[in-house]
């Protein structure tokens, strides 16, 4: 993992050098470089091999899937939506350039990203549309203090907010390598079921560490009075639940090569047992 991390680090800084406007791109340079976990690249890069696939054949789209997280993260983090004034343990985009430039930036990052996905354009426009990451979002603010969200809904909430993103990741992944329907079939739903996972250990470090912890603001979700997995069912229900999403999530790839599917599940093990 660590190294397809410091691979997708380096093209992502070559992908964005510094130029005029100067401050819209230290503003994108901001949110994209400095920190970030690389979930979704390395996903697309993982499943590009699992399948046959090179990392140089898959780089550009996993860059492009990266673009389109960190502008989902700068617009989640504006005062109009979870108004979080920190993000990677630092000042917000928008609390370090200002909401305009923010927005600008989010704008240019959006467009670059698919400037490196032509020919995958629809699956990436699919999974941050109203029928993905838009659709996530809303769900997630139109449920803050609704009594009436069970865990049916909550997982809709989920499973669009986090889910869309990871699944494309890991189907382009696959288009790339060369694998057969079949097997972009089981990586969908692997990349659905590890959002889901990743939202679900969101929920509970979100009221179990703290603030410097987690480089966030903590308990932000009570104070919004969002549906979480511990507000339903509690903390360790929650932890036996996320367990269950690991063994999925394994269960998945038993059938794909154990060696090529090691960073994809070496991937599935930080998200469960991650500290922020």
């Amino acid at each position: 993992m660590l190294e397809k991390a410091k691979s997708v680090n380096q093209a992502l800084d070559k992908a964005i050098p510094l130029r005029e406007p100067l401050e819209i791109h230290k503003a994108m340079r901001y949110s994209l470089l400095d920190g970030g976990k690389r979930i979704h690249p390395i996903v697309c890069i993982s499943a590009c091999e699992l399948v046959g696939g090179q990392e140089s054949t898959a780089m550009p789209v996993a860059c492009a899937v990266e673009m389109l997280h960190a502008v989902s993260l700068m617009q989640d983090d504006l005062p109009c939506m979870d108004n979080d004034d920190f993000r990677r343990g630092k000042p917000s985009n928008h609390k370090a350039f200002g909401e305009s430039v923010t927005i600008l930036a989010a704008d240019a990052l959006l467009a670059l990203a698919f400037e490196h996905v032509a020919t995958m354009s629809t699956e990436l426009a699919r999974s941050i549309g109203s029928q993905g990451l838009v659709a996530g979002q809303f769900l997630d603010l139109s449920s803050e203090g609704s009594p009436e969200i069970g865990l049916e809904g909550l997982e809709s909430i989920h499973i669009n907010k986090a889910g869309p993103l990871l699944e494309a990741s890991a189907v382009i992944g696959a288009i790339l390598g060369g694998g057969s329907s079949e097997q972009m079939e089981i990586l969908r739903k692997f990349g659905r079921c590890v959002g889901l996972l990743y939202q679900v250990v969101d929920d509970i470090l979100d009221i179990t560490k703290s603030t410097q912890e987690l480089g966030k603001t903590a308990g932000k979700d009570l104070v919004a009075e969002k549906v979480t997995y511990p507000k339903l069912v509690g903390i360790e229900k929650s932890r036996e639940f996320a367990e269950k999403l690991n063994g999925d999530a394994w269960d998945m790839l038993s059938e794909f090569d154990q060696e090529k599917a090691a960073p994809l599940l070496a991937m599935v093990n930080f998200a469960t047992y991650r500290q922020n």
